[in-house]
């Protein structure tokens, strides 16, 4: 073996690289396509990237219109809806439109009424028929509202005929609600009278109210009462011809004024006058009816006492000092006339015969117990009120001005007449009297608390 130049000798089996081509030049490298390993490209055509972008472009546009143009949409479509109520729960877009349009009030009360009063369904009425009269009532704000909370619930295919509690304090729902779940058994009404109410201020007073029946009817029957009633209460002893002024007892009255299964329960104006005449004789009581016949006095013209008291006095402690006045100037004290100088009997008079021309509906409007003007003195009434202008006409007045409390009917049972006063005048600011047993005291009093 030839060692050349230091080299080794060349194996054999390791072939030079010039020989890789065959020509004795380097293998050619390829910088072309790379293998795919089995896996292909796809790409989609270009008509169809088109299209896509089209679609989306127009799903914005879209967007972007119903968003500005909602409220001209939906100005449209509720007003067709209206004029076609079927096709709102139908369909939910013109639904959510209309619900939209209607906003907040479809969550909000009526009102604040919250007394429960009946409403009628009569047979053959739908929620179109008694939408109008829920308005009116006060119970709806609007048609709509009732009508969209109504068609929600699906009033319409369950609505019978009947009587229903209805508030004015309930939203659309709750009064949808109310016509399908609130049938009523019996509807009643709580009535406060007031002392100091004449019988005219308590006609007044019902015509506020939903009592179930006429209020004139009351008014008649309590100026007037019929021989069967008077018969029933053999304690009343009126002069003839007489109301029932002064004996209708003030007090809290539970009425019923629907019962659609029995209305044989529904109270009449007969029936709550005989309320108050009974609440009369069980707080009033006998004994007191039995005036002893030293007090020189009928209990008709005890009651008659008491009631011009009622208007004098607001003190409890004051009203036996009030009544001694009055009664020591029916005694005639001291020589003096047996007039009695009230207030209120010739105010009495006054409204009488402002109410005489008054329409009956308007007596609700009236504003009572308002003093005349100018010196009392000098007011003239009717001949037939002459008895209550006490500043003209000496003695006790014909009969009562209005219905006394007990506090009221006591003193005038017990008058303090032990004091000698004749006069009193109101303490400004307060509720209390200054008293006088002369008439120069009484104007001295009246100086100082700057009457004169």
């Amino acid at each position: 073996m030839t060692v050349r130049n230091g080299r080794g000798p060349r194996d054999p089996a390791m072939p030079s690289w010039r020989a890789s081509d065959g020509r004795g030049n380097p293998p050619v490298v390829s910088r072309g396509r790379r293998p795919n390993n089995g896996r292909s490209r796809f790409r989609l055509p270009g008509i169809i990237r088109f299209l896509l972008f089209a679609g989306i472009l127009a799903g914005l546009v879209l967007i972007v219109l119903l968003t500005a143009l909602r409220p001209v949409l939906r100005a449209g479509v509720v007003g067709w809806a209206w004029q076609n109520p079927g096709s709102i729960m139908r369909f939910p877009f013109v639904s959510d439109l209309v619900r939209e349009d209607l906003g907040s009030a479809l969550t909000e009360p009526a009102g604040t009424d919250a007394t429960e009063k009946a409403f009628v369904v009569e047979p053959g009425d739908s929620i179109y028929t008694i939408a109008p009269r829920l308005v009116t009532g006060g119970y709806a704000r609007n048609q709509h509202l009732f009508l969209f909370a109504a068609l929600e619930a699906g009033v319409n295919e369950q609505l019978d005929s009947g009587t229903y509690g209805l508030r004015g304090n309930m939203t659309p729902s709750e009064l949808a609600n109310a016509l399908v779940n609130s049938p009523l058994t019996v509807l009643t009404l709580d009535i406060t009278f007031r002392e100091g109410l004449r019988i005219e201020q308590m006609t007044a007073l019902l015509q506020t109210k939903q009592p179930g029946f006429d209020p004139q009817q009351f008014y008649d029957l309590a100026e007037h009462p019929p021989a069967e009633l008077l018969a029933d209460y053999d304690w009343l002893k009126l002069p003839a011809g007489a109301s029932l002024e002064g004996f209708l007892y003030p007090d809290t009255y539970q009425i019923v004024t629907a019962a659609p299964t029995d209305p044989a329960k529904v109270t009449t104006a007969e029936g709550l006058i005989r309320m108050l005449l009974d609440r009369f004789a069980e707080v009033v009581g006998e004994d007191r009816m039995n005036v002893p016949k030293d007090r020189g006095m009928t209990f008709y013209q005890v009651v008659s006492l008491a009631s011009i008291v009622e208007h004098e006095a607001a003190l409890d402690e004051e009203r036996a000092l009030i009544a001694g006045v009055y009664q020591n100037r029916l005694n005639g004290l001291h020589g003096i006339a047996r007039i009695l100088n009230a207030d209120p009997t010739v105010t009495y008079a006054t409204d009488t015969m402002a109410l005489a021309k008054l329409p009956f509906d308007q007596w609700k409007d009236y504003f009572f117990w308002k003093v005349p003007a100018g010196p009392l003195a000098g007011v003239q009434v009717d001949a037939n009120l002459q008895g209550y202008q006490t500043y003209q006409t000496g003695g006790l007045i014909p009969g009562p001005i209005s219905t006394p409390s007990l506090a009221s009917i006591d003193a005038a049972l017990r008058p303090n007449t032990a004091t000698g006063y004749l006069y009193f005048v109101l303490i400004p600011d307060t509720k209390q009297h200054a008293f006088a047993k002369t008439l120069k005291e009484h104007n001295a009093n009246l100086r100082k608390y700057g009457y004169l």
